[in-house]
């Protein structure tokens, strides 16, 4: 008889800790001891040689931490880790953990390969006036909001039910101590959710609407321009689509002091002072649909850039008005044609529009003329029928009333809004709706893009907040992130964005965190990424 064969068990780990990338650490919640489960009981002799703690400083260089370690009652593969003085692990810090093949079980079996994880010890977030304890009173947090479509009427505005938390989280913004920027990534205010019907400006003027939203929403603005006041926090608007025609006048004339960064015509970006590897706009410069457009200004005899979106808009805020009506529209059909590429692509734009009015439709009939401008040289009353594309029934040719030579104008568009990377036409096209389309700009216009060397983007526009991380073609790594949103009806609302850049020069990580506000004060973390090397 052959000699019967025995197989060595092998000693396996778990921990919340994933990460083996010095520069990607994994972010763990802020607490006094880490914890490790192990598949086996654990030889106590061999622990001191096999598990080590170390902490990483800016120049990478690692500094060994005197541990102790605890066993979770009378279980040997179930330990904790915490720091020989009794102190806590320090937050803002990132520390990795080594466990090599020293340590061995009880019955002799060891790691297969060394675990080596880095992981980087979250700030224990809060707003109050009592502030982070580690971050000693220095004001270093960088927040972010988007979307808060401040309205002029509460019976079509889309911020009601979370006006309240967004005062109350603007007051608890005033009494932070750690709090450096607010930044308002665009659609403050919301020129664009009306019904089609109504004057937007009720006969007025632009700053007349602009001060009308503020007296509706006084309490909002009072809690502004107390940040303003103060002089302790610096905050800087950012323009969005929906309020891409307000002017600086208008804006200071309700946010007297606030700071603007702005680059062309509706159009912004903001790099805050110190923070080169950051950038925060609302996102809407790489959006097909909502970017400045100036193909009517033949019909408006002005410099008007109002997008096919701000339309689209109109009529969504009546078909919501209206409990989105079921009907079906016996839309004049367009069949792609033999004419071109620009045909092609009208035919595609037309397949768009066709399920954007379907999936909002209205009370009203495609020729009524139902859809009141008056707003950036529009004087006259529209249809949907202006704003589809239509096809000549004599020789297939595809055209339009409005909006007539987007497409063919579209790279030079882009030119005028100051796009770094030309998006296709036909993505922009068939992809502009989509939420994942601003998300992948992030990278296309920034992380992979040579002229620049950003770190850090934020997005607002699309309304799904979201964490996004990446490593560029140097193997740096990259995070994304879209500020969400705080209108009513979006199940993930009152969302943020903070930044914490690295405490110290001997610290390595910056924090960039996802939060959520509740009706209640309460503050939840959505998702957080920690960036270690920035410098």
């Amino acid at each position: 008889m052959g000699s019967k064969k025995i197989f060595k068990s092998v000693l396996n780990v778990q921990t919340d800790i994933s990460s083996d990338k010095i520069e990607d650490p994994s972010v763990i919640d802020p607490t006094g001891r880490i914890n490790i489960v192990f598949n086996e009981d654990i030889n106590i002799s061999t622990l001191s040689d096999g598990i080590k703690l170390y902490k990483v400083e800016s120049d990478c260089k690692e500094v060994e931490i005197n541990v102790k370690i605890d066993f979770d009652g009378s279980s040997l593969s179930n330990l904790y880790i915490s720091k020989s003085d009794n102190s806590e692990l320090v937050e803002g810090e990132e520390y990795k953990l080594s466990i090599n093949n020293k340590l061995k079980s009880i019955s002799e079996a060891s790691l297969k390969d060394d675990f080596t994880n880095y992981f980087a010890l979250d700030y224990s977030f809060n707003l109050d006036s009592e502030g982070i304890l580690d971050l000693n009173n220095k004001r270093t947090m960088i927040v972010c909001i988007s979307d808060m479509h401040l309205g002029a009427n509460d019976i079509y505005a889309e911020i009601n039910k979370n006006r309240d938390s967004l005062i109350d989280f603007l007051n608890h913004i005033r009494i932070s101590p750690n709090v450096r920027e607010l930044v308002i990534a665009g659609d403050l205010i919301d020129e664009w959710f009306v019904p089609m019907n109504l004057d937007t400006f009720n006969g007025k003027t632009q700053l007349d609407f602009v001060k009308s939203v503020a007296y509706n929403n006084k309490s909002v603005i009072d809690a502004f321009n107390n940040i303003i006041n103060d002089g302790k926090v610096k905050v800087t608007y950012v323009p969005g689509n929906h309020d891409l025609l307000i002017t600086s006048e208008d804006i200071q004339s309700i946010m007297p002091g606030v700071s603007e960064a702005r680059d062309v015509k509706g159009l912004g970006t903001y790099t805050p002072l110190d923070h080169p590897e950051i950038i925060i706009e609302h996102g809407h410069r790489y959006n097909f649909y909502c970017a400045p457009d100036y193909s009517n200004r033949s019909i408006t005899q002005t410099d008007s850039i109002l997008p096919a979106g701000y339309f689209f808009t109109r009529m969504a805020t009546s078909s919501v008005i209206q409990g989105r009506p079921e009907r079906d529209y016996d839309l004049p059909l367009v069949k792609k044609n033999e004419l071109g590429l620009d045909q092609y692509l009208y035919f595609l734009y037309w397949n768009v529009w066709k399920g954007l009015i379907t999936d909002f439709p209205i009370d009203e009939g495609l020729d009524e003329k139902v859809i009141n401008t008056g707003i950036d040289g529009f004087t006259d009353f529209y249809s949907i029928n202006d704003i589809l594309p239509y096809q000549n029934p004599e020789n297939n040719y595809i055209d339009l009333n409005l909006f007539k030579g987007s497409i063919e104008i579209w790279n030079e568009r882009q030119n005028q809004n100051l796009v770094p990377i030309k998006i296709p036409i036909e993505d922009a096209i068939t992809k502009g709706t989509f939420a994942s389309h601003l998300d992948d700009q992030s990278g296309i216009q920034f992380f992979n893009n040579p002229g620049f060397q950003k770190r850090i983007v934020i997005f607002g526009h699309s309304h799904e907040a979201r964490v996004i991380s990446s490593f560029n073609e140097k193997q740096e790594k990259n995070v994304y992130v879209n500020s969400g949103t705080w209108i009513d009806k979006n199940k993930y609302t009152r969302t943020f964005v903070v930044i914490i850049p690295q405490k110290s020069k001997n610290s390595t990580p910056s924090f960039v965190t996802l939060y959520q506000y509740s009706v209640s004060g309460d503050i939840k973390k959505l998702d957080s990424e920690a960036l270690a090397k920035m410098k």
